[in-house]
């Protein structure tokens, strides 16, 4: 029976599925985190940063001051990339990019180095949990009532934007986080 075949094809493939795990954190981990060494995405962290008690200190300007300083993708207003480089947001775009590469490569290094992957698993729970509270200290998690004549019939909680909807996703990356660090932990007490 085919469907015999794949149940027990998924039952033995656990340990494959959480290498696999391990590959995709770290391909998200390089992709976003190398992504940190360029303006666009350094500007687009400036909201969730700015507005984080736990981050906030990085940078030299208070929330919502950014708000006049927005740079639209792909776009480049000199008067707005010299408030960034004063507010210290691509000094510490490249600071936390290097941290997110330096999480991916420890937990693509889990698959040979189960004491390596428990720390990088363990990390990634970590910086999901920092991004997830982003949801309660960042208002652009949010629908804005726009007000007007015509005012946002859904807005504010639970009415993710796509800021709020690119947040929320981190909560896979924490469930992914603990169960690679749990097979690492239990490939070191099996030693």
């Amino acid at each position: 029976m085919v469907v015999e075949k794949v149940i027990t094809f998924l039952a033995n493939s656990q340990s494959q599925f959480i290498n696999l795990t391990r590959i995709s954190i770290f391909i998200v981990m390089a992709w976003i985190g190398g992504l940190k060494a360029f303006q666009y995405e350094a500007d687009g962290i400036v909201p969730f940063v700015a507005n984080s008690p736990l981050m906030s200190f990085f940078y030299a300007k208070d929330a919502p001051e950014y708000n006049e300083y927005k740079n639209p993708e792909g776009k480049t207003v000199q008067k707005n990339i010299d408030w960034h480089k004063e507010n210290r947001t691509y000094i510490f775009s490249y600071g936390l990019g290097t941290v997110i590469i330096i999480i991916g490569i420890s937990t693509l290094f889990g698959i040979w180095y189960a004491k390596i992957g428990l720390i990088g698993g363990l990390l990634t729970v970590v910086m999901s949990v920092v991004t997830l509270t982003f949801l309660i200290t960042t208002p652009e998690a949010y629908v804005p009532n726009l007000g007007g004549d015509f005012p946002t019939p859904h807005h504010g909680f639970p009415y993710l934007s796509g800021a709020g909807r690119l947040v929320i996703k981190d909560i896979i990356m924490l469930g992914a986080g603990l169960v690679i660090a749990s097979d690492s932990a239990k490939r070191i007490l099996g030693k």
